[in-house]
């Protein structure tokens, strides 16, 4: 471990907490319809683009159908990923909710997704963690991208050393702009070549968090 300690310590969502890509894709097919799209989005289409910002996503996706309206199209995707998330839910990774209960006696806990509005909420009701974790920020939130919405997450607590723990590149360059540590999540969906620290399981990261902060009576 890392000699540095950590007072806090900030989640991703997709590809670090969960595997919610069947559900997401269900949430786009549910909306095509409603705008005359036959394709039906599948896993393969939006696995590339896990930990991106929804409107990036659609462009990548139908940017070159030029007679939908995109404002409208995402307030109806919003709209059934809302209406659909909490119920279909992400498959959930080995030792999330066990290692997040027990991390939040040891540190303060928050999350900060790229994605809508009700993402973060509706994946802490369906995993039972909201009261583990102090606060979130979601891109749906604010219209900022993940770095500012950490370094926000960062201002509004008084975090002093924050680690970011993620599963892509983006959220390595996210967390170091915004002044925070990067801890890798080997078992997500990305690569990354600069984090400080990296994991192989959330169960591996659990417990090394917890013996860190055993032997630092300030956490």
């Amino acid at each position: 471990m890392n000699a540095k300690r950590y007072d806090s310590l900030i989640f991703d969502m997709d590809g670090t907490l969960w595997d919610a890509i069947d559900s997401y894709a269900e949430v786009w097919n549910r909306t095509n319809p409603e705008f005359g799209i036959e394709r039906r989005v599948v896993r393969a289409d939006l696995l590339d683009y896990m930990g991106k910002t929804i409107d990036v996503i659609f462009k990548n996706l139908f940017g070159q159908t030029s007679d939908i309206d995109t404002d409208e199209y995402l307030r109806r995707l919003d709209y059934w990923e809302s209406t659909l998330m909490p119920v279909l839910g992400g498959r959930l990774y080995e030792g999330v909710v066990d290692g997040l209960r027990s991390l939040s006696k040891k540190y303060r806990l928050f999350l900060v997704s790229n994605c809508g509005s009700d993402g973060l909420k509706n994946m802490m009701r369906f995993a039972g963690i909201t009261d583990y974790i102090t606060d979130s920020l979601t891109y749906g939130e604010t219209g900022e991208g993940k770095d500012r919405n950490i370094a926000a997450i960062i201002r509004r607590h008084g975090l002093t050393s924050p680690l970011y723990i993620g599963d892509t590149q983006g959220d390595s360059d996210a967390a170091h702009a915004a002044g925070a540590d990067m801890a890798f999540a080997r078992w997500g969906f990305g690569s990354c070549k600069d984090a400080e620290l990296e994991f192989d399981s959330f169960v591996q990261l659990t417990q090394t968090l917890l013996n860190d902060a055993k032997s630092d009576t300030t956490v």
